[in-house]
């Protein structure tokens, strides 16, 4: 089966996690683009000055306030996509959170918030827009991380989360284009650490401000992963050339691998105390950051540029 997916200028594009990081990047980069954006988050206040921003610009953009974790709020955000531009044609699972902490030490409740955002979160949306992909073709783009391979200590649930993604997103990709040959290109993007406001958003069990290990990319390179797969069918893509390293080692030489991700342990700490240990694992952020730490924020809705950590 031969996909055939419209320039982007021509499409109506649902992107989950749009408040901040690689989704809001995402969506800005898009909608510069042509597409017609629709943002989905919890943070409604970010998202409103977004779609203003974007609609200030000329482009068009509208957000519907829904928690991927709920089912019937996702399919409202697909009814609201349909009811005002009458169409999808890329639908992008972006929303995720992750959590800092030894596996033995994260309360069960927190881990079971983490999976349903960063899994049935992608399993909710995948679902829910894949009749009207098949109907009339297009684009189903799920982030996963170069952690859906590899893995990482502090982040041991969020990697199961990532491992998770990829299995769904391979079996799905099977079932869809392989057995029932729909007209739909379903992606897997797996991008290396990236310089998001993810580890300031994360529910933390260390006594240290969370951070990413170095080197990390800019977010951008993701963003246009991203608008790549909506235009190019893609089975999937890793993102920056760690990304491509740490999955082959993993895959082949899986002992080196321990020891490298071990390495990591202590590459995962501000030295300083943390900020907010709750995060936005139950509760939305309004900050609407693209980038880390002192990084890009909407703000007013005029994101502004900084050095990346």
């Amino acid at each position: 089966m031969t996909v055939s997916l419209k320039p982007l200028s021509e499409q109506v594009m649902v992107i989950t996690g749009a408040s901040s990081g690689i989704g809001l990047a995402t969506a800005l980069l898009a909608a510069e683009r042509g597409a017609a954006v629709v943002l989905t988050a919890r943070s409604g206040e970010t998202l409103a000055n977004v779609a203003k921003q974007v609609r200030a610009a000329g482009g068009r953009a509208i957000h519907v306030v829904a928690d991927v974790a709920d089912r019937g709020q996702l399919q409202a955000v697909a009814d609201e996509a349909i009811g005002t531009f009458g169409r999808i044609d890329t639908w992008v699972n972006d929303a995720g959170v992750s959590i800092y902490g030894r596996l033995d030490e994260v309360a069960e409740d927190d881990s079971r918030r983490l999976f349903d955002v960063n899994f049935w979160g992608i399993v909710n949306g995948s679902l829910i827009t894949l009749p009207y992909l098949k109907r009339s073709g297009g684009a189903l783009i799920n982030v996963g991380s170069e952690v859906s391979d590899a893995f990482i200590p502090l982040q041991g649930m969020y990697s199961a989360s990532k491992h998770a993604v990829k299995g769904f997103t391979d079996a799905l990709r099977v079932e869809v284009l392989e057995i029932d040959k729909a007209p739909v290109s379903i992606t897997l993007i797996q991008p290396t650490a990236v310089d998001t406001p993810c580890p300031q958003h994360a529910r933390n069990y260390m006594s240290e401000e969370p951070k990413l290990p170095s080197p990390q990319i800019d977010l951008r390179r993701v963003a246009e992963a991203i608008l790549d797969a909506a235009t190019h069918p893609r089975r999937a893509v890793k993102v920056g050339a760690v990304s491509k390293i740490n999955t082959f080692v993993a895959k082949f030489a899986p002992r080196l691998a321990d020891k490298i991700s071990a390495r990591q342990l202590e590459r995962q700490q501000y030295d300083e105390p943390p900020r907010d240990p709750e995060g936005t694992l139950y509760k939305p952020g309004e900050e609407g950051r693209v980038t880390g730490r002192g990084g890009a924020v909407t703000g007013n809705g005029q994101p502004r540029s900084s050095p990346s950590r």
